[in-house]
């Protein structure tokens, strides 16, 4: 196959790159714009191979979107290219609403125009795979809120998000994505296109931007900075190894069903304070210092909105198509703690921002 991946110089998307190039024998196109969040440092290990091919392109731009499509002529997409950082989203909307949603517009036009012009049975294989979120549901009952009901009942387990749960979005960028998911469930229901979507949880692992909690706390930690957590910490999320998730999102876009929608969750459910204090603790363990890295927490006022937790049901992938993530919470944060530790050039080029000397060509 030849796969053409959307954002596949960012976090996720160069995790699914470089699972596709070590793992099966499939060509990738990566289409990347490089904005902050694009970092090719992130694919040297697999930039030299002969099924490997980068394209710098905005998929708000329909004009080389169109001459991508002609020119490397993709048997499926996987669109992971988004804005993502919800804080971002909350003090500059405007990028959040071009790129997710007119940028997924456009290149849902794109791959349909490319889609028409398919012999039969090329047009029958085609897929076009579009990458969301969780936040889409908006938030599920926290423990605390419900505490009383489940003593009452023993046997009450807490909701969770399931494929067909209300969308219910909290934020700019999780409305943003809620907008880009019904549009691509219409352009199949309208022009046949063969879509697929998956909600995931949140990510975490190597090649991690360092403005998210996980490789925030860790850089953090290492440099006696603090610890910054939102309100009380008891914010809820389920966590998934971002290397599980890529063989996730390969399984659906070669096995998935047309028209369908997959949940996937790491079966990792955690509060932040809970998170930070293992990453501490491991940290106590790894790099051991005169004081606990625990008390450089410091707790800020609460984002605005915040959902307090986000819960996966990842059953239908389980049974569908035999998926299961490999990496318990604390083997993975483990990894990516080492990960870290064993890449501080990656790191410091992220915090000095010379990663974006090619984007910027210099």
């Amino acid at each position: 196959m030849k796969i053409l991946v959307t954002g596949g110089a960012g976090f996720i998307g160069s995790s699914v790159v470089r699972y596709i190039i070590n793992n099966t024998k499939d060509t990738v196109i990566n289409l990347d714009k490089l904005t902050y969040a694009g970092n090719l440092e992130s694919l040297v290990s697999i930039e030299n191979d002969e099924r490997y091919i980068f394209e710098q392109v905005d998929i708000c731009n329909l004009v080389d979107l169109v001459r991508v499509f002609k020119e490397h002529q993709p048997d499926a997409v996987m669109h992971l290219a988004a804005e993502s950082h919800v804080d971002r989203s909350i003090t500059g909307p405007s990028d959040f609403i071009q790129t997710n949603i007119v940028g997924t517009y456009t290149l849902l036009e794109a791959a349909r125009a490319y889609w028409n012009t398919l012999a039969d049975d090329a047009k029958k294989a085609f897929r076009f795979h579009h990458i969301s979120t969780d936040e889409v549901y908006g938030d599920l009952p926290h423990p605390d809120d419900i505490e009383d009901s489940i003593e009452s009942s023993p046997n009450k387990k807490l909701p969770l998000f399931t494929e067909t749960t209300s969308y219910e979005p909290s934020s700019p960028y999780s409305a943003s994505k809620a907008s880009s998911d019904h549009l691509v469930r219409a352009w199949h229901r309208t022009y046949g296109l063969p879509t697929l979507v998956t909600n995931c949880s949140n990510n975490y692992g190597p090649y991690h931007f360092p403005e998210k909690l996980i490789p925030l706390v860790i850089l953090n930690a290492l440099e006696g900075k603090p610890l910054p957590i939102y309100g009380k910490g008891d914010q809820i999320r389920d966590w998934l190894y971002v290397e599980d998730h890529a063989r996730a999102l390969y399984k659906v876009v070669t096995e998935g069903k047309v028209g369908e929608t997959y949940n996937i969750g790491g079966h990792n459910e955690k509060q932040n304070i809970e998170v930070v204090n293992t990453i501490c603790s491991i940290l106590d363990t790894l790099v051991p210092k005169s004081t606990p890295y625990a008390e450089q927490i410091t707790f800020v006022a609460d984002r605005p909105g915040h959902d307090r937790r986000y819960a996966i049901d990842a059953t239908k992938i389980h049974k569908e198509l035999n998926w299961l993530p490999e990496e318990t919470f604390e083997t993975g944060l483990r990894k990516t703690i080492e990960w870290y530790l064993a890449n501080q050039n990656w790191c410091q080029h992220v915090q000095d921002g010379s990663y974006q000397r090619e984007r910027l060509g210099i």
